[in-house]
């Protein structure tokens, strides 16, 4: 199997397929229509080389796929908001969409600085609880990793219990099984999509998997004595953490490498938390997401 290009994300109802500097996403809207938008997105940064080269590039891939999962959510959610239309001035127009931009951007820093406390600060301090029985440095490091673990797994688990979030699970499968279909061969249809395998080492869960692991392996290091100094360094490694857990996923994506193979294992597992079995109809919005941005015939016949 050869890796494509193309990678997406569940929306509200919905998929977004990216695939290199266009996406396009794809909502099935409350009347039963499928709406399909495509447009060009533009990296946070303005010049290209740092998304060239490893290990930084990570760094800026994560932070621009947030935005993007944040600016297509909104897109996909304004289907589905009851308010009343009101006539706007091209100016109070510009200004909401400033606004809106504002509050996107906004949300997305205080989203990853909740994240960096929940799932790296709070291991930390709870880890220290088993300084009563050990003053072994690797131990705890070994607990505090698996406490991370432990917590993102517990916190997808309570999501999970959301109807709104089993729907979007859906959705994420039915994503992986479109790109898993064109990978494997096979024309891209409902029938072939619905046999395929909604797991794909290329997927955000299995980043964020790594970069758990990662980070175990990168707070062995951490030998300051200051209690601050110790979390302020490991919040200072998020972004080498991530970039080196891109590596690994993009590696991971390219390969069938059997130890390769056994790394993803842990991640694909996981993935059996956030997708689900899509139904038809949401296999055929995945299509059209793929088709509005990928000429996967073409593709097939040169790579496959």
């Amino acid at each position: 199997m050869k890796s494509s290009n193309i990678g997406g994300q569940a929306v509200l109802e919905g998929i977004m397929m990216r695939n290199g500097g266009r996406y396009s996403v794809a909502v099935r809207k409350p009347d039963g229509d499928i709406e399909v938008d495509i447009r060009q997105y533009k990296s946070i940064i303005p010049w290209k080389t740092p998304l060239k080269i490893p290990f930084i590039r990570g760094i800026f891939n994560f932070v621009d796929s947030l935005v993007l999962g944040m600016k297509t959510l909104t897109f996909s959610a304004s289907f589905f908001e009851e308010e009343e239309e009101e006539l706007l001035t091209e100016a109070e127009a510009k200004k909401r969409e400033r606004n809106e931009k504002i509050m996107m951007n906004l949300t997305v820093v205080l989203s990853v600085i909740i994240a960096a406390g929940l799932f790296m600060v709070l291991p930390y301090y709870l880890s220290g609880l088993v300084k009563h029985y050990t003053d072994s440095r690797m131990v705890m490091t070994v607990c505090e990793g698996l406490i991370r673990v432990g917590l993102f797994l517990l916190y997808i688990a309570l999501i999970s219990r959301m109807k709104d979030i089993q729907r979007t699970f859906m959705y994420h499968g039915a994503e992986h099984k479109c790109i898993n279909c064109i990978e494997h061969g096979l024309e891209l249809n409902v029938e072939n999509v619905r046999k395929s395998s909604r797991q794909h080492k290329r997927c955000g869960t299995s980043f964020l998997f790594f970069v758990m692991i990662v980070s175990i392996i990168f707070c062995f290091f951490i030998t300051a004595q200051s209690q601050i100094a110790r979390v302020l360094i490991r919040l200072a490694l998020l972004p080498v953490i991530a970039g080196v857990s891109y590596e690994i996923i993009k590696l991971a994506g390219n390969s069938e490498n059997p130890f390769v193979n056994l790394l993803s294992r842990p991640g694909m597992w996981v993935q059996n938390m956030t997708t689900k079995e899509p139904d038809d109809d949401m296999i055929e919005v995945g299509i059209r997401a793929v088709e509005a941005v990928f000429d996967w015939k073409n593709w097939q016949k040169e790579n496959l």
